[in-house]
């Protein structure tokens, strides 16, 4: 490794400390939650680290190929992250995105568009033409992944003021509108994070928005609770059982979850049972109805086909009887 890739490593790369509850000011339900959303944090920025100092993108896909099972997809989003920060610097490299898309990338390609994100989130609003975003569909994952960030980052505004922002300027060709809608669904996803993956403390929080904002923070709490984890089957149904009138999100949040993790060959026993919960059936099973949710979508109307999409998956889980 070059002595440049090193000092680049060095520079771009946020402190390990970022990723410590208590540095967060997040809740602390127990040691074992605890140590588990640490090392979430702790993957995603060794992803990021791998980037920030990778000559091209295959150089990062081998070392996160050594990442655990259970937090691969993490390192990725995070390594997607550090590629798109360095497309936005004037020096840091073109089409890394699209290589890593290209590659290994591909398996995990929710995760980079969620990561994506999250460099939207750090760089002037003056250079978010320089984030890779090809497929109509998924480009709206960025939001998620900037709203995630700005939850964890900036917790008190985004969380506990519940703020909003106005007028949100992407994506630059159009529904504008809907913006809003996908950063709460990352904010719901970091609210998780935020309660240390305590079900009644998330759902106290969610109780604090207004009403017409929960099930988009009910869909990425799902999603967080079935990627992410953290809560046994126990705490699980509770969460379920405070979700009420929420569920049909809850699910397709969860669903989303599976699909991610079933794509990447990364399932683990606490997909298994979030799903179960959640859904009433396996990751592989939930994968299933999303990608028949596909089947025949719109280009986008009046209504962005991300939407279509999860309103597709929510009614499917009505009309299974999960809901």
């Amino acid at each position: 490794m070059s002595v440049y890739r090193a000092l680049r490593r060095r520079v771009l790369t946020p402190s390990m400390s970022e990723t410590k509850l208590d540095v967060r000011g997040f809740h602390v339900k127990s040691p074992e939650a605890r140590d588990l959303l640490e090392t979430v944090g702790r993957s995603f920025l060794t992803g990021y680290a791998y980037a920030a100092e990778a000559k091209e993108a295959v150089d990062a896909e081998e070392r996160l190929e050594d990442i655990p099972r259970r937090f691969k997809g993490f390192a990725y989003e995070g390594a997607a992250m550090g590629f798109a920060i360095r497309e936005g610097l004037p020096i840091g490299g073109r089409g890394l995105t699209a290589d890593f898309l290209a590659g290994r990338g591909d398996d995990h390609i929710y995760m980079v568009y969620v990561g994506v994100g999250w460099a939207m989130a750090r760089l002037p609003r003056f250079r978010w033409t320089t984030l890779y975003a090809p497929d109509p569909l998924l480009k709206w994952l960025i939001l998620d992944g900037y709203g995630f960030h700005q939850a964890y980052f900036k917790t008190d505004k985004y969380v506990h003021q519940q703020y909003q922002e106005a007028g949100f300027p992407w994506p630059a060709d159009g529904d504008q509108w809907y913006a809003n809608r996908v950063i709460d669904q990352g904010i719901g996803r970091a609210m998780w994070f935020v309660g240390g993956t305590d079900a009644a403390l998330v759902t106290k929080m969610f109780d604090k928005f207004p009403a017409e904002r929960r099930g988009d923070l009910y869909s990425g709490a799902g999603l967080a609770a079935t990627y992410a984890g953290g809560a046994d089957e126990t705490e699980l149904r509770a969460f379920w059982d405070y979700a009420e009138g929420y569920r049909p999100q809850v699910a397709q949040g969860s669903a989303f979850a599976a699909g991610a993790r079933v794509r990447a060959d990364l399932v683990v026993p606490h997909n298994d049972v979030a799903t179960r919960v959640f859904c009433g059936m396996t990751p592989q099973e939930a994968k299933e109805v999303t990608d028949d949710a596909l089947v025949d979508l719109p280009v986008d109307g009046e209504v962005p086909s991300w939407e279509v999409w999860r309103q597709r998956i929510a009614s499917r889980f009505v009309s299974l009887g999960r809901c």
